[in-house]
């Protein structure tokens, strides 16, 4: 079986930089999916980060899920559960404005860290779109540009727990989705495994690395490179032991964007087969997404292509 790649942008100024954009290349094309070691987020960032998430689920949430599994009866199911989720999960919202602030049970230490936290990962996120861009041979700051919008990006984080399960086989951790918006980096737990990506039928497993960020493309990347680079269905598993911490940053367009294939990356055959992804307001996809996220992917993709099809039209009954 092919191994899962982890890379390490250790040297990525340096003399291996050719050796590390080929495996990212690589990653992007045939997973979706890639870890991230060297990525220049201090290790003892990650620990404290890790050290306060745990901290904060054992003393605010991890109660109000067993009295959720209770209320539910959840833990004694005896079929297939598709309409929840075994997780306990809250948001926080960085760009273009933050709620870190606003947020109750979170102690002013934790805030002041997660807010370190989600400037790294900005900083990291911008660095890999770079790269992305290189390796698509689109100019620097190419794909930053798309997702700025009139405000910047959207960038926020979802902190998720998964505690024990009694019935992994009947509820899932999390249902298999692919992610909507642009670039994803997941600070996973070490120890708990359960995330799982499809890879030519199979699922496999996101190796837990010590201290490493897992990066996934969304959606928008993908129509953004035409279907060059592709959105990956992943799912996590819940485990009967040990509880999975995942804290999932989404560095995504802003609301207003107009998302569309970069003209490079359209070649003249797909516009003549009329295989080219559509154009379209970020917000709309998003509308769409949240009410068919768990599933496929294709048809939100033509969905915005009719809606397309109909401003066009609109436009040309105007003009």
């Amino acid at each position: 079986m092919e191994k899962f790649p982890v890379i390490s942008l250790e040297k990525v100024n340096g003399e291996e930089r050719k050796t590390i954009l080929e495996q990212i290349k690589d990653a992007c094309e045939n997973w979706g999916f890639f870890e991230l070691v060297n990525h220049g987020i201090p290790h003892e960032l990650l620990d404290t980060v890790e050290r306060m998430t745990k901290e904060h689920y054992r003393k605010c949430m991890e109660q109000k899920f067993k009295e959720l599994v209770a209320s539910k009866g959840l833990d004694a199911v005896q079929a297939e559960v598709n309409d929840m989720d075994w997780e306990s999960t809250f948001h926080l919202r960085h760009l273009p404005a933050s709620n870190i602030s606003e947020l109750p049970d979170l102690d002013d230490e934790y805030r002041k860290v997660m807010k370190e936290f989600a400037q790294k990962l900005e900083k990291l996120a911008e660095e890999v779109l770079d790269l992305l861009c290189e390796n698509l041979g689109l100019e620097k700051g190419y794909l930053k540009k798309a997702f700025y919008g009139s405000k910047g990006p959207n960038f926020g984080t979802k902190v998720s727990n998964y505690p024990p399960c009694p019935k992994p086989d009947l509820i899932k951790g999390l249902r298999a989705h692919t992610d909507a918006g642009g670039i994803i980096l997941l600070f996973q737990d070490d120890k708990v495994s359960g995330l799982q990506l499809l890879k030519d039928g199979q699922w496999i497993d996101v190796p837990p690395v010590r201290h490493s960020i897992v990066i996934n493309l969304g959606d928008q990347l993908e129509v953004i490179t035409n279907g060059k680079y592709k959105s990956v269905l992943h799912r996590v598993i819940a485990q009967t032991d040990g509880t999975r911490m995942s804290i999932a940053s989404f560095y995504n367009p802003g609301s207003d964007a107009v998302i569309y294939p970069a003209p490079n990356l359209v070649e003249k055959e797909a516009e003549e087969k009329n295989q080219v992804y559509p154009k379209f307001v970020f917000e709309d996809y998003m509308k769409l997404y949240t009410t068919v996220k768990f599933q496929a992917k294709e048809p939100r993709f033509e969905a915005m292509k009719e809606v397309e099809a109909a401003v066009k039209l609109g436009s040309i009954a105007t003009a």
